[in-house]
């Protein structure tokens, strides 16, 4: 390349500032109007133009500072006790009271404190302000609405969705069911759900054994995982303790959980002395400790527990119907009941469709079993008592649900239609007593008040398309919980006239109770009566072939070849009289018409003799 011109600068004058100054305006080029390029000028035809009429805008970002949200909460007990006091045993208090009476300043502070009591006594007798002055109103509102339930949860396994349009399922290919529910005793705001597949030869290698502790305020994810070692059949909240969860496995196990301690149970049953099969049914008892605990299986087994040592159980029973205390012919228990206002008794629901009922405080085993009840054709899926009427216990199973009373062995007072499809869970309510609920195997619903109707469910509610398989109703009897066989957990909110306490209830429902009592009563003296006459007259009968001397081989057979020759002599000596008379009155009537035709000869109408035509007759015979 040629080098036309250097340009070359001092390096000093390298990055030296501009300086500007001003100056006057001047013309630098002035080129004057050309007529002659107006020929070649071309209009351009259309013109588009383009205007931007929005509006300027800006964006701008701010980046706050994160608020941290937490739940804490309160815990308000009886207070004024000792440490090591426990306010809820009533021994404990009637004994620590007793000693602080024999105090010497205990009278001299009861009548400093008297004064001041009595002066609040004198307030709230003046003025009532929790007076409820239109509660008729109310009631009358209650029992126009008519019976509905709205779902407001739905949980499904391992998401965070509880809306019924957003929720999800499993995503595991083997769905596992939601087998058992447990609400806390404390608040109704948590719910404890045990997950297992129950299918015969269905759990694969990879399927998981967790359940899951629900809290309802922070749907986002479970509160707690329980990781068991065998899935769990069977879980239940500690009524005195909340902390603490027990649980059957499905190998047959028992393990119990602290939730302070995290997921992983605390202590777990030796193989070698826990049941055989799934423990369907975990219950905790009444007891000062508030420890102790007791299990069903379909091994035959109820085992008590104490979960401070939960290596071997404290005591075992049998469920052997026969009293000879063989595992071989034991019934398969698929439910428990407990009452804690009956410390003592408690019942079995089998795999037989037989209740049993059992008294835990018998000298001996056999003695234990005290009662059977029969009525079901199939496994007895749920069995409760009735709250206000400990008696009176409800039993689902097969395709109907019964009322029994303990009065009554043989029957049940009340049952339900049969329905198309198997009936799977079942229970009371906590605030009604002539209201309990009943789940099915179509994913339906049932609400059954048989004050108001007998023959239908008052409210029938299509939960789901799978199957429902638990039910459990909270302490309020406002929120039910249904589980399905797929794991999905539905919470629903009853309406207010079938969880409201209606007037006169109670009494309509005890003289309902007694009257259908008294009526099996009636009925089973009738059937027992009959059942006497018929083994009575059985017994004749016997007695009477009894007394005939026995007959050999050959006497026998000569008999019956003779009554046989009877029986064909008999039989052709009737039909030779059948022809005899046949013939008798053929030759009666050519007589009769002989006669007649020679009288209408003569001319003269004339009639064979009455006594004559008789004669004839017998010659004819002859």
């Amino acid at each position: 390349m040629e080098i036309i011109y250097v340009y070359t600068r001092k390096r000093s004058e390298f990055g030296r500032p501009c300086s500007f100054s001003d100056r006057p305006a001047k013309v630098s080029v002035d080129i004057p109007p050309d007529p002659s390029m107006a020929g070649g000028f071309i209009l351009r035809n259309p013109v588009d133009s383009y205007v931007q009429h929005a509006s300027d805008m800006s964006e701008h970002e701010v980046n706050t500072e994160r608020v941290e949200v937490e739940s804490r909460g309160v815990n308000h007990v009886e207070g004024g006790w000792p440490k090591d006091i426990n306010p809820q045993e009533v021994e404990q208090t009637i004994r620590f009271r007793k000693k602080a009476e024999k105090d010497e300043n205990y009278v001299n502070t009861i009548t400093h404190l008297g004064t001041l009591m009595e002066h609040c006594v004198k307030q709230n007798n003046a003025i009532d302000i929790y007076e409820e002055y239109f509660a008729e109103e109310e009631m009358a509102e209650v029992e126009d609405e008519p019976p509905s339930a709205k779902t407001i949860n739905v949980i499904s396994k391992l998401t965070s969705f509880f809306d019924v349009l957003l929720s999800k399922r499993d995503p595991n290919i083997t769905k596992r069911t939601a087998t058992h529910l447990s609400w806390h005793p404390d608040t109704c705001k948590k719910l404890a759900v045990a997950y297992s597949s129950l299918e015969f030869q269905q759990n694969i290698k990879d399927m998981s054994f967790d359940s899951y502790i629900w809290d309802l305020e922070n749907p986002n994810k479970p509160e707690l995982v329980l990781k068991p070692s065998s899935p769990l059949v069977s879980l239940e909240y500690n009524p005195k303790d909340s902390h603490v969860l027990v649980g059957g496995c499905y190998n047959g196990q028992m393990a119990y959980w602290d939730t302070r301690k995290g997921g992983l149970p605390v202590e777990v049953s030796t193989v070698e002395f826990s049941h055989r099969d799934p423990v369907y049914g975990a219950i905790w008892l009444q007891s000062k400790t508030g420890t102790e605990c007791f299990s069903a299986s379909t091994d035959g087994q109820v085992l008590w527990w104490d979960i401070r040592k939960l290596s071997e159980p404290t005591e075992t029973l049998v469920l052997d119907i026969t009293r000879k205390g063989l595992l071989e012919n034991a019934l398969g228990a698929v439910t428990l009941e407990f009452e804690p206002t009956m410390p003592t008794k408690f019942m079995v629901g089998t795999e037989q469709g037989i209740v049993i009922a059992c008294n835990r405080k018998a000298k001996t085993p056999p003695e234990k079993i005290t009662s059977t009840y029969s009525g079901h054709h199939g496994p007895v899926y749920a069995l409760a008592r009735n709250p206000f009427y400990p008696k009176i216990f409800l039993t689902v199973g097969d395709w109907t649900a019964r009322i029994w009373s303990e009065e009554t062995k043989e029957s049940s007072i009340m049952w339900t239609k049969y329905h198309l499809s198997y009936l799977t869970d079942g229970c009371w309510s906590t605030v009604r007593p002539a209201v309990f609920f009943t789940t099915r195997s179509d994913g339906t619903l049932d609400v059954w008040d048989f004050l108001f109707k007998q023959n239908d469910p008052s409210l029938s509610l299509k939960v789901c398309d799978e199957p429902l398989s638990s039910l459990r109703l909270q302490d309020n009897g406002c929120v039910v919980g249904c589980g399905s066989k797929l794991g999905t957990v539905t919470l629903l909110e009853i309406s207010s006239g079938l969880c409201t306490l209606q007037r006169n209830e109670k009494t309509l429902a005890t003289a309902m109770f007694e009257r259908e009592t008294k009526r099996e009563k009636i009925l089973e003296a009738r059937h027992r009566e009959m059942r006497l006459k018929e083994r009575a007259r059985s017994e004749g009968q016997e007695t009477e072939v009894e007394e005939k001397p026995a007959e050999s081989p050959h006497e026998m057979l000569n008999r019956a070849r003779k009554e046989f020759f009877e029986v064909i002599e008999a039989e052709l000596q009737r039909r030779a009289q059948a022809e005899t008379r046949g013939r008798g009155s053929a030759s009666a009537f050519q007589v009769k018409a002989r006669a007649e035709e020679e009288a209408a000869a003569q001319g003269e109408e004339s009639e064979l003799p009455e006594g004559k035509e008789e004669e004839e007759e017998e010659k004819d015979a002859a």
